[in-house]
């Protein structure tokens, strides 16, 4: 892939940033935001559910908003007290500290999670919070881990709970995620770097610095945006 100022695309796979959000802030709503958005408003809720997400990061920090915006009770699963503070001010209701707790028995003393959003690339953290799920419970999978994510049939088979990945979606769900975002004063957490530094911006991504998504900006100020992703 590459980047550039400007691209030639057929309309039908375009989607229009809404009034009062700018381009610097729609393009990483428009590959994270989507992600989780979408993830979240398929996985068949209601208002009042108790849905987690697994991991602090760019995938997390805007699930975290859009669950609690969803009106969902929002637990954070994050690694580090330090950790907390911003787990809370995005909206979460509560933070679960795996280095201190298991997150899959905090969650069943709670009534068990309806659904977790799993965006940490880690394997090995994921497949236990199966265990963390309410009967019929959803473990939706948005980060790619490279470890496999290994799984006790158990608490599948007894109690009918499901593990799915979810990665994107339609030029509408796009625009659903931008007009929801402003409606309800989503914003990422980004980093601007000039369309020159690509190569740095994409270093610093990949050595897990990124703060938490990195946007490419052209001479001509914040008008235009990318979103570096890995």
């Amino acid at each position: 892939g590459g980047y550039a100022e400007v691209i030639i695309a057929e309309a039908r796979g375009i989607a229009s940033i809404p009034d009062g959000l700018s381009s610097v802030d729609a393009a990483p709503l428009l590959c994270a935001g989507i992600t989780t958005y979408n993830a979240l408003r398929n996985a068949g809720l209601r208002g009042g559910d108790l849905v987690a997400v697994q991991g602090i990061g760019g995938l997390g920090h805007l699930g975290v908003q859009f669950a609690r915006h969803m009106g969902f009770r929002t637990v954070a699963i994050g690694r580090g007290r330090e950790k907390e503070k911003l787990a809370k001010d995005l909206g979460a209701h509560v933070y679960i500290d795996t280095a201190v707790d298991d997150a899959a028995a905090v969650l069943q003393r709670m009534g068990g999670a309806r659904a977790i959003l799993a965006t940490a690339t880690s394997g090995d953290a994921m497949g236990p919070l199966v265990s963390g799920l309410s009967a019929r419970g959803k473990l939706i999978v948005v980060g790619v881990p490279q470890d496999p994510i290994q799984l006790n049939a158990f608490p599948l088979v007894f109690g009918g709970r499901s593990i799915y990945g979810s990665l994107t979606g339609t030029p509408i769900d796009a625009e659903d995620t931008l007009a929801f975002s402003v409606l309800e004063n989503i914003r990422p957490m980004i980093e601007t770097v000039p369309l020159e530094q690509a190569a740095d911006a994409y270093a610093r991504m990949m050595q897990g610095k990124a703060r938490f998504r990195m946007v490419l900006v052209t001479k001509e100020g914040v008008a235009r945006g990318a979103s570096v992703n890995g």
